[in-house]
């Protein structure tokens, strides 16, 4: 019966997603407008491909956004050494821009079709992927279930899932057991991720831990650091890195308190998404600050209050020149975004209450005393001021967290021995079809 249920339900996902489908193109037109599809490649998210594919054997690799795109980097790097070709799909534009400069030769991007089953047809019978891994919680039924039937092994690497989507995910009984045995193989980022993919149905799991903490420092321009360094000179600078909705007022009113004790602060302010520029400026205006953007190419002036790093791919850069850093999504019920790179990169990490999405690394960095919590504005002032004030104190901070994090490295090697089952055989089809 229970079967019977399930296949009902996934049956009903892809009846509905059919009768979307004639919104489809009114959807996606209303996504580019928002500065999230790319317009000229919009044809990619039909499951059309904008370039050919080899005669090599494939493997797909999915992710989202930054930074499962970042966390993966060094993971196809090894594909492409292997000789595999490599398509890389993500959802994001920001991803894929990330993507144009970073992924290694060998490897192609794409945009990931839409979970409509004409879409995701199309682009498996392009690709004719031996292998489909997916980062971290991407789970879109249709194309699991069109793998499942082209007998495609499926892999989630840096599998995670949190409490809320674990619940949710619970609600959905043998539905959820039917979708999740179609992954061959899990490959956890902890130990709690790693029980929870069990307890819904996947049949194998492992715990390699977070790629996030091996995966490549993002690349500085050099020279774009050193006019940021001039333009500010010596003024005290913090950084709200990766901040939502709603976070952009609360730092901006830290800054105006703050500005009562360093009159010529500088706070850097960079979007999770830089589209909504203008609505965060509309917003701060009641303050009365004044505020320019790194995305009309102005440098910070003297009588700058706030500096909006509304571009893509600088945080590696922001964070090497801000002593600390709050990170976004951490004082609204969001659930934090990552703070490896800044740690990593030197910048003393400040964060809300909301950290669910890494609770683990949050845990591990404040068990070494290499984080601040704050859960309103006022303590948020309090804790920049001390950290501005005190610079012998911010860099036992960063110390701190890098020496948590360094427990956590090693799990790049450790998912690639995981996949290496799945991978070899291709190899050894591979060579046989070169030598014949």
């Amino acid at each position: 019966m229970s079967d019977l249920v399930s296949r009902l339900a996934l049956n009903l996902y892809s009846g509905f997603g059919y009768a979307l489908m004639p919104f489809a193109g009114m959807f996606l037109r209303w996504r580019a407008f928002k500065g999230k599809e790319e317009r000229s490649r919009i044809q990619e998210r039909y499951g059309f491909a904008s370039i050919n594919a080899s005669h090599r054997i494939c493997i797909w690799v999915h992710a989202a956004s930054i930074g499962e795109t970042r966390a993966v980097l060094p993971l196809i790097a090894q594909l492409v050494e292997m000789r595999f070709e490599v398509v890389f799909t993500t959802i994001t534009v920001s991803a894929a821009q990330i993507a144009a400069i970073e992924l290694p030769k060998g490897a192609t991007h794409q945009y990931a079709p839409l979970d409509l089953k004409p879409y995701v047809n199309r682009f498996l019978k392009h690709w004719q992927p031996s292998m489909a891994i997916f980062v971290e919680s991407e789970l879109w039924p249709t194309t699991m279930t069109k793998l499942r039937h082209r007998n495609i092994p499926q892999v989630l690497v840096n599998a995670r899932m949190s409490t809320h989507s674990y619940n949710r995910w619970k609600r959905f009984g043998a539905v959820s057991h039917a979708l999740f045995e179609n992954i061959s193989l899990s490959i956890a980022q902890s130990k709690e991720d790693a029980e929870r993919y069990t307890d819904l149905g996947v049949h194998s799991v492992i715990n390699a831990g977070n790629l996030k903490f091996d995966a490549y420092l993002p690349d500085v321009d050099v020279s774009h650091l050193a006019k940021l360094q001039t333009a500010i000179g010596d003024r005290p600078v913090w950084l709200a890195a990766s901040t939502h909705e709603r976070e952009e007022l609360i730092v901006a009113k830290a800054h105006v308190l703050l500005k009562r004790k360093f009159p010529n602060l500088l706070t850097i302010i960079a979007p999770r998404h830089p589209h909504r520029v203008q609505a965060i400026t509309n917003e701060l205006q009641p303050l009365k600050v004044k505020i320019s953007k790194r995305s009309e190419g102005a440098l910070p002036s003297a009588d700058d209050d706030i500096y909006i790093a509304d571009t893509i791919g600088e945080l590696g850069l922001l964070y090497r020149l801000a002593p600390c850093s709050l990170i976004g999504g951490s004082l609204i019920p969001h659930g934090g975004q990552n703070p490896i790179e800044p740690a990593r990169l030197g910048s003393a990490i400040i964060h809300g209450p909301n950290v669910d999405n890494f609770a683990n690394v949050f845990d591990a960095i404040s068990k070494q005393g290499g984080c601040l919590r704050v859960i309103n504005s006022e303590e948020l002032v309090v804790g920049v001021a001390s950290l501005l004030k005190n610079a012998e104190k911010a860099e036992d901070m960063t110390s701190a967290a890098r020496l948590a994090l360094d427990e956590f490295s090693g799990a790049i090697e450790r998912t690639h021995t995981a996949l290496l089952p799945y991978l070899n055989p291709l190899i050894v089809t591979e060579r046989l079809a070169e030598n014949k």
